[in-house]
């Protein structure tokens, strides 16, 4: 589990209570239930509306992942591969079906299959890869789940505020009540803001990260598994693998 979003967000929203603190102000006022009722509840019935209920679905699942998913690395990979391309090159395809067994990463496990089972590496490739582009488009749509409801959120904290700004008009005939009202229509919009930009978003961008680090190394994968197919040497199969790796991760693959 990588923390960086559940901390951020945590440190986010102290950082924004001891400002209010600090102001003079009181943060229990903020949470008011009426106006988070209408930017929430709203917020995500509008997200909900704009796709399908599979998309929803599976946003709920992606929105898990995104606080507790581990960023997939590339680098660990390469050594397996590298392994593998040496007994490969030694013994042949056939001897790494045992070798499979201690493999935890399920798409190399079944590039590699499909290798010594004998299919024709444009057909491997050909598999993999579209397998690689149907998650690449699921993790775009979760991902734009949660960028959608950053966009709605402030427009319906607006809308709060316009709702709550009537009922200001209908009392001005008790002053007494004005203050509380006023300040209730404008934390409709405060939410909104502040969903948007310190939970929707982030979430949105947490997930974009995660689908390109596990694509990624699903792409090193192919290329591995493309190079042991064609009996490649296994220093060159390393070299080639290590330049793929985004930066950071080539030192990790040594």
């Amino acid at each position: 589990m990588d923390p960086a979003t559940l901390i951020g967000i945590v440190l986010a929203f102290a950082v924004i209570a001891i400002a209010n603190i600090l102001e003079g102000g009181d943060p229990t006022a903020m949470f008011l239930l009426p106006p988070m009722l209408l930017v929430f509840g709203a917020t995500l019935a509008i997200t909900f509306a704009g796709g399908t209920v599979a998309d929803a679905k599976h946003a709920m699942v992606a929105l898990k992942r995104a606080f507790t998913g581990k960023p997939a690395s590339s680098a660990d990979l390469v050594p397996v591969v590298v392994s593998l391309a040496e007994r490969a090159r030694r013994e042949g395809l056939l001897a790494l079906e045992d070798s499979l067994r201690d493999i935890d990463d399920p798409f190399l496990v079944k590039g590699m299959t499909l290798a010594i089972d004998g299919t024709d590496p444009e057909e491997v490739r050909e598999i993999l890869e579209a397998e690689v582009y149907a998650k690449k488009a699921q993790d775009k749509h979760s991902a734009k789940f949660f960028a959608d409801a950053g966009a709605y959120a402030p427009t319906i904290g607006i809308v709060g505020t316009v709702m709550g700004l009537v009922h200001v008009l209908e009392s001005l005939a008790e002053p007494e009540k004005l203050g509380h009202l006023i300040g209730a229509a404008f934390l409709a919009t405060l939410w909104g803001v502040f969903s948007a930009n310190v939970l929707w978003l982030p979430i949105s961008s947490r997930l974009k990260r995660l689908s390109e680090l596990e694509t990624t190394r699903m792409e090193v994968a192919i290329e591995g598994i493309a190079a042991i197919q064609s009996g490649s040497n296994p220093r060159v199969v390393a070299q080639k693998l290590t330049s793929l790796l985004p930066a950071g991760q080539h030192a990790e693959a040594a």
